[in-house]
């Protein structure tokens, strides 16, 4: 038999559950006999786009996703938002050929996570009401995000998970990017970038559902 060549994908992420989520998936897809490809996600834990760049040692073009919150539209955090799109440009012009590309979500990855096995499409006020969401989705009763960020307990979390919740996040997060521009939500652009302020939405999805097409999981 042959052997699978390897598509890497690169990232910066802003927090261990971003990255713990990664390693999972790329562990997940090379199981897949039927994919492709194997697959090399090479994420770190880097809040700074440009450090991210200033780590590696890159000779080709090279796409990196970003992967972080658009916390609220507070004032602090929108500008914390803005600052960050301002890095992942600047860092673009550090090397030959980098593109750095937004994997937001607004406004916590935790939307992403229970996409996995759920709908979520209503609008939230606090990050601590996905606690409930979270729970219901995973049959779980965390009395906090904080107990779910644990390591042991999200990683009990993805053994709950198979490349077919993957497919199913990506569809029902399009689903929301499709009611979000039903509704005549306004695409805020800022250098290049486009995402909604509303919440729900988000764009993580994009970077997975390109990994799953090119290494043609159905």
């Amino acid at each position: 038999m042959m052997r699978k060549v390897t598509k890497k994908y690169y990232f910066s992420v802003e927090g261990e559950t971003e990255k713990w989520y990664l390693d999972w998936l790329q562990n997940t897809i090379n199981s897949i006999p039927e994919s492709k490809y194997n697959v090399k996600l090479d994420s770190k834990i880097q809040k700074d786009p440009c450090t991210r760049v200033k780590g590696m040692t890159l000779l080709d073009k090279t796409e990196i996703t970003h992967v972080f919150d658009r916390e609220s539209e507070d004032p602090v955090y929108a500008n914390q938002f803005q600052e960050t799109l301002d890095r992942m440009r600047n860092a673009e012009k550090l090397g030959k050929d980098i593109s750095y590309k937004l994997g937001y979500s607004n406004f916590t990855f935790e939307l992403w996570i229970i996409l996995h096995k759920a709908d979520c499409n209503g609008a939230k006020t606090d990050r601590k009401q996905y606690l409930s969401d979270l729970n219901k989705a995973y049959d779980e009763k965390f009395e906090d995000l904080k107990e779910y960020k644990r390591e042991n307990n999200f990683k009990r979390i993805l053994k709950k998970l198979t490349i077919v919740d993957v497919v199913s996040a990506v569809r029902r997060a399009e689903t929301i990017m499709k009611i979000n521009e039903k509704n005549g939500y306004s695409h805020q652009q800022y250098r290049g970038y486009s995402f909604y302020k509303e919440n729900p939405s988000l764009s993580v999805w994009e970077i997975v559902k390109k990994i799953l097409k090119e290494c043609e999981i159905k």
